[in-house]
């Protein structure tokens, strides 16, 4: 019985010493390096605004923040905001470097379900 007491006190205290030795990892971000990855707009390019609807929508999170990340990573992409609730995209975006057709390909790549509609090309957002 006393083996079996020492045996847990051991195994206490290693699992115990353990947890209060561990220090958090912290990381650091160079920021000149993540200046270069960063999307710099130039001050020359023709910007065009384009509005579309997008169907397949289930769900704010998982579905419009994702597209609007994968557009707002587009080279050339100014702005880029999906509304869930109101089914649609506004993008800004640089004439050279983006069109219509890579923007609805962005979408459909973000999923197999999503589908570009009514895609236009606007002076100003109509619903920012």
């Amino acid at each position: 019985m006393v083996k079996k007491l020492l045996f847990i006190a051991v195994v206490l205290g290693f699992t115990t010493a353990c947890k209060n030795q561990s220090t958090p990892e912290i990381k650091t971000i160079d920021n000149e390096s993540a200046s270069l990855t960063a999307y710099t707009p130039d001050p020359d390019a023709v910007y065009a605004k384009a509005e579309f609807h997008i169907e397949g929508m289930t769900c704010e999170i998982g579905c419009a923040r994702t597209i609007e990340k994968k557009i707002a990573k587009m080279q050339g992409v100014k702005f880029a905001k999906v509304d869930f609730n109101k089914k649609l995209a506004m993008v800004e975006y640089d004439q050279a470097k983006v069109t219509p057709a890579s923007l609805e390909e962005t979408v459909a790549k973000a999923g197999e379900v999503y589908k570009v509609m009514d895609m236009k090309t606007v002076d100003e957002f109509s619903e920012e």
